[in-house]
């Protein structure tokens, strides 16, 4: 029964007909506080709702506080780790809320966020098997946010240590790995062709070229990625509703980055 009951959650975060996602993260206000663009979380999550995102991704404060009652219905994953930018070491993720909590509060999915090279590796290997373990039991999709982070990391984008990061989520069983994007359709299609589990892009820091981050996601999908797990470019630009509306373009309806890029310009005029 766990299986099917995964097999519909995951619909509510992934378009069943494309086979592929667009996430809005907004757990950033756990590591760095009340960013703008996320002040007002219910709003946000109105406004890329509204543009055709698949799916919001939080903490628990998400639903609690950014629940809002009516507009468009949009999945939720409830992210179960954290740390912060004031800790002696923010890449070390401790786990802070439960698989059996998340489906409490409605979740469609829950999410956890382990940095591949860190000293306190070994820990959040341990913290990902046993989310892992419990979501499968539950028929709960598991997202692991799989970076290369450490001393060992020459190149937190070198795609020998991005594919690796992303099979070792693969080889614990996640149903979807959000990782950093390699610079390149080849190198990134080692990632995906090597990971096995379907592969989202993370959006980073701000662009300041948009045209640059519809190229990224084209070029990702054409690698075998499944979609993109965007926050900052989405919920701090211009407009977040013609910002994903763009994103859907590429992700679900195949448009070329030119066509989107023109519509996406006129949209804002």
């Amino acid at each position: 029964m766990s299986l099917i009951g995964k097999a519909i959650r995951l619909e509510r975060i992934m378009n069943r007909n494309t086979g592929r996602t667009i996430i809005i993260p907004m757990d950033h206000g756990m590591g760095a506080g009340p960013l703008p663009g996320i002040i007002d979380m219910g709003h946000t999550v109105d406004m890329v709702a509204e543009g055709g995102a698949n799916a919001v991704l939080g903490h628990l404060g998400l639903p609690i506080y950014g629940h809002r009652k009516k507009g468009k219905d949009i999945g939720l994953i409830i992210h179960l780790s954290a740390s912060t930018s004031l800790s002696p070491n923010p890449n070390s993720k401790v786990i802070v809320t439960t698989v059996e909590e998340a489906i409490k509060i409605g979740a469609d999915g829950v999410s956890v966020h382990i940095n591949i090279g860190d000293e306190d590796e070994t820990q959040m290997l341990k913290d990902l098997a046993c989310t892992s373990r419990s979501a499968r039991e539950w028929g709960m999709p598991l997202l692991a946010m799989m970076y290369p982070r450490g001393k060992k990391i020459a190149s937190e984008r070198d795609v020998i240590y991005v594919k690796h990061a992303a099979r070792v989520a693969a080889e614990l069983g996640v149903d979807i790995v959000k990782t950093n994007y390699t610079g390149s359709i080849e190198t990134f299609r080692e990632v995906t062709e090597g990971c096995g589990a379907p592969v989202v892009i993370a959006g980073g820091p701000k662009s300041d070229s948009f045209k640059d981050v519809l190229q990224i996601i084209a070029d990702s999908i054409e690698a075998g990625g499944v979609g993109v797990a965007m926050g900052r470019n989405v919920w701090q630009s211009k407009n977040p509703v013609i910002t994903v509306k763009a994103i859907a373009r590429i992700v679900h309806d195949n448009w070329s980055v030119e066509e989107t890029f023109r519509e996406y310009e006129s949209s804002l005029k």
